[in-house]
């Protein structure tokens, strides 16, 4: 029989193994690369797709495109702000923007640290981990979006605030995170520059990538096998966690005939059943956060939830206004491009707030 939705994830197990599992002939599940969340305009997808998940930059995007039904459209506010309280750190807040929720919160993910299992110590601010990197391997993670996103969360350790819709970051604050950035763009960092997360994070379960890559998104994956631990991100001089939060939400695209039994399924994937019991059983990372404080679904993880829980509680959100996904792709290209060939960091970061400006429309929302 064929299925009656047609869904769009990314094609890793945490992405598509538990949603792949529980939809059954109501939903069929495409996979596309975690790369494809930016090589294709939402409205794209959305034409294609009656379910697509996404992260919530593409939020702007998606509402000037109008090619999402608000989730006020479909649920009631009391289950909305069921959710709200029930999910970990800001993830239910990511996918509000003009006044709006746009999608559920399924999976919780930030920026953590990521260590080889044999490396027996585990810097917990950026001062120990510059100190560390003068005896072991250790890597940025820069490849596509990852530079700019690296960079707003060291800058977030070392105490950036949200700016005024035409400045991205202070400049002083700015400088600061570029030169830690610069002082840990060696040969590691050097060697896995085209590696995204997925492929980094394979390199050092291998044995073949770095001792500790300081900012990486965190897979839980790769705990449960036991090769790669991880913590919470360095903290800045002043103790602050610095971390941009990821993640990926359940959005219902206009095309979509929507039905009770496709709200009940979605309701069933936002439920402490399918939260603490279902998705991490089936390779997921949960967003609610009764699964992120489950002992036992910490153990069956290694101790992932546990060890990054504070980081994900504190993580700050990326720029969702329509052009954002332009901004971060620019952005990231300019970090990585001046971090490699050693650019002065005022010369990149003109770039990087001309670019700001070029794509964020005068007084919009961020």
């Amino acid at each position: 029989m064929t299925a009656r939705y047609h869904g769009l994830t990314w094609d890793h197990p945490r992405g598509y193994a538990a949603l792949a599992a529980s939809g059954g002939e109501l939903i069929h599940w495409d996979k596309h690369p975690l790369e494809g969340f930016e090589s294709r305009p939402i409205a794209e997808q959305c034409a294609l797709y009656d379910l697509v998940v996404l992260d919530h930059p593409h939020v702007g995007e998606a509402v000037a495109a109008e090619c999402l039904i608000p989730l006020e459209e479909l649920f009631a506010a009391d289950e909305l702000a069921g959710w709200r309280a029930a999910t970990i750190g800001p993830s239910f807040a990511s996918y509000r923007y003009a006044g709006m929720h746009w999608a559920l919160p399924l999976d919780a993910a930030t920026q953590v640290m990521a260590c080889h299992r044999d490396l027996a110590e585990t810097p917990d601010s950026w001062d120990a981990v510059i100190a560390l990197a003068g005896r072991v391997p250790v890597a940025l993670s820069l490849a596509g979006p990852h530079a700019a996103l690296s960079f707003q969360s060291v800058a977030g350790a070392l105490g950036a605030e949200a700016r005024p819709a035409e400045s991205f970051m202070d400049r002083d604050v700015a400088r600061e995170a570029y030169a830690i950035m610069a002082r840990l763009t060696a040969d590691a960092t050097r060697a896995g520059v085209t590696m995204n997360p997925i492929a980094m994070l394979e390199e050092m379960e291998a044995g073949d990538g770095p001792a500790l890559c300081p900012l990486i998104y965190g897979y839980v994956n790769y705990s449960a096998a036991g090769t790669v631990r991880y913590a919470d991100a360095p903290r800045g001089p002043g103790g602050r966690i610095g971390s941009t939060l990821g993640g990926t939400g359940i959005a219902v695209s206009r095309r979509a005939e929507v039905t009770p039994e496709l709200l009940d399924h979605l309701r069933w994937l936002m439920s402490d059943a399918a939260q603490c019991g279902f998705i991490p059983q089936h390779q997921g990372q949960p967003s609610f956060r009764s699964a992120w404080t489950d002992p036992a679904v910490d153990s069956a993880a290694n101790g992932f939830y546990s060890a990054t829980r504070a980081t994900l509680e504190a993580a700050s959100l990326r720029p969702r206004h329509n052009g954002a996904i332009a901004f971060q792709t620019e952005a990231s290209a300019l970090l990585r491009a001046g971090l490699l060939d050693l650019t002065p960091a005022d010369t990149v970061l003109d770039a990087v707030e001309a670019a700001y400006r070029r794509h964020h429309p005068a007084g919009a929302e961020t």
